[in-house]
């Protein structure tokens, strides 16, 4: 039986992806680094600071002229800027969060992004209500793929990981749910479906709004 739910939030409840990619191809490609759609797209779902490590490892630059710290806020404060602008609500994102409102399933949210970026779309949505725990991977020592996240913010709600169900939209946050050993639903976008690594999931849907009362017997179910 399924006992508490934990939602990722970029790409899940925010279309915030495209917020993402137009802050780093505007900050990276400035440090040498010949940014593309593949190679953005390999870094969904990970924490910033470690898509930072990971290109200064590939292509390093000056750190005494663009500290990592720098960049961060740089990719960051860009983004936030655009959330307030432009941010929306995914579909279906309020109904499947009224849905296990009504059925009293305490609710938490773990996301690969800092505080200050959760805070900023809870802010801008008004979701901030609906959950009894909100953890940012910036806590942990690593970020998904890495199931840390999720074991925490388990272990806040104290309910144990097997009883709980995630909801994921990235292949590195669906591989950190299961590693979890939760229950994970799938909402990935369209340049994903059809991924083979989505396999994984217990339940692949193509958006929030296809989540019934069925869907939710039939996870219990398993």
């Amino acid at each position: 039986m399924i006992r508490a739910v934990i939602f990722d939030m970029d790409g899940l409840l925010i279309d915030s992806e495209p917020f993402w990619k137009e802050a780093e191809m505007q900050v990276f490609p400035s440090l040498g680094i010949p940014l593309n759609d593949g190679m953005w797209k390999e870094t969904i779902g990970i924490r910033i600071d470690e898509v930072i490590d990971h290109y200064y490892h590939k292509f390093p630059w000056d750190l005494q002229r663009f500290p990592k710290l720098e960049v961060k806020n740089r990719i960051e404060d860009h983004l936030i800027r655009l959330i307030f602008r432009d941010g929306a609500a995914m579909n279906g994102v309020g109904e499947t969060l009224e849905f296990f409102r009504r059925k009293e399933i305490p609710l938490a949210l773990a996301s690969s992004s800092d505080m200050r970026i959760i805070t900023a779309v809870l802010k801008k949505l008004r979701l901030g209500h609906y959950f009894e725990v909100v953890y940012s991977a910036e806590a942990e020592q690593y970020g998904k793929p890495h199931p840390a996240v999720y074991l925490a913010s388990a272990e806040k709600l104290g309910i144990p990981p097997p009883r709980c169900l995630a909801f994921e939209d990235s292949i590195n946050g669906l591989i950190s749910a299961k590693a979890a050993r939760m229950k994970c639903v799938a909402v990935p976008n369209a340049a994903l479906r059809g991924d083979k690594r989505l396999g994984i999931a217990d339940l692949a849907l193509g958006s929030l709004a296809e989540f019934t009362e069925a869907t939710w017997r039939e996870l219990n179910q398993g």
